[in-house]
């Protein structure tokens, strides 16, 4: 399964688990490199010095390569970036800001740069940035999104139209078939974010991840634009949102009703009626918790499957 992706992660498998916040320390991430994907250490829930002992326990638990993602929206960028360059990390996603910020610092470290997009535009400035690399994230994507709501399904070949650099599909991605179907659309490996917050390894608390594999269609909704797009289980936090929006509160209201350390709460601490849940639509297709190994190797199984049915149409 050997292509631009792997060659440029030096990678056996072209899947890479989302650097989510409150999910993705350095046990996921070791897991899922030493299966053969990319594991990514995701540092929006992390103070500098917290992403330094993450980094350092993944260096001890994998010889193989992981990467860190890095929210631009999050403070002391500075130290985060620091830290990262200090021990040597290879490989940096970047997201939620202008790829122009710190792409050069880091190609100069020789650090390779990925940013996540959610549009043809902003896929053009990332490349024009020089990052390595792209991951195109459609609207069924959890967490963070896009204000455009552009599906992953008309998102991939779009971008893949416009841009020559190597792209991830990402956004509704759970299995080796979607995987498959990403791949077909044009991109050349994919970012998994939901199905990794389901398994055992994920730092997120264990009654966030009962949820998420109980969740059915439906169950999530993209909300909160006036801030951040970000895409939420229901629950009475959720609720509360929508009965702010009725009484048609003003930005600042919503800021309040959203408070600090709310995603922390929810997905970190398990509180399921007040904490914020980030989760992607394609939680309705996931029924379980397994170990992040399995994960990868039920991908690889299924896109081969799929891949030789395909073949017959």
């Amino acid at each position: 399964m050997q292509n631009r992706i792997t060659a440029l992660f030096k990678i056996k498998y072209p899947i890479i688990q989302a650097g989510m916040v409150w999910a993705s320390g350095w046990k996921l991430a070791s897991a899922v490199s030493n299966a053969g994907g990319l594991g990514v250490i995701g540092a929006g829930s992390m103070y500098p010095e917290v992403l330094r002992e993450h980094i350092l326990k993944c260096q001890q638990a994998t010889t193989k390569p992981f990467g860190v993602n890095v929210p631009m929206l999050y403070p002391e960028l500075d130290k985060i970036m620091n830290v990262i360059v200090e021990l040597g990390v290879k490989i940096v996603f970047t997201s939620a800001g202008n790829p122009k910020t710190w792409t050069t610092y880091l190609k100069e470290k020789g650090i390779i740069v990925v940013h996540v997009v959610s549009s043809v535009k902003f896929a053009l400035k990332a490349q024009e940035a020089g990052v390595d690399a792209i991951v195109a994230e459609g609207f069924e994507a959890g967490g963070h999104n896009g204000r455009d709501e552009t599906t992953t399904l008309v998102l991939i070949p779009a971008v893949k139209e416009k841009i020559t650099i190597p792209m991830l599909a990402a956004g509704g991605i759970a299995n080796g078939r979607s995987m498959l179907a990403a791949m077909v659309l044009g991109a050349d490996g994919v970012q998994v974010g939901s199905r990794f917050v389901a398994s055992n390894e994920a730092s997120s608390h264990l009654l966030f991840k009962q949820a998420v594999v109980n969740a059915k269609e439906g169950d999530t909704q993209l909300t909160l634009k006036e801030l951040a797009p970000v895409r939420l289980l229901k629950n009475k936090f959720y609720s509360d949102i929508q009965t702010a929006y009725t009484k048609c509160a003003s930005t600042e209201e919503l800021k309040e009703l959203l408070g600090r350390a709310r995603a922390k709460k929810g997905m970190f601490e398990g509180d399921l009626k007040e904490g914020e849940l980030e989760i992607g639509q394609v939680s309705a297709l996931l029924h379980d918790i397994k170990p992040a190994a399995q994960i990868v190797a039920d991908f690889v199984h299924e896109f081969k499957v799929a891949k030789s049915k395909a073949s017959t149409l």
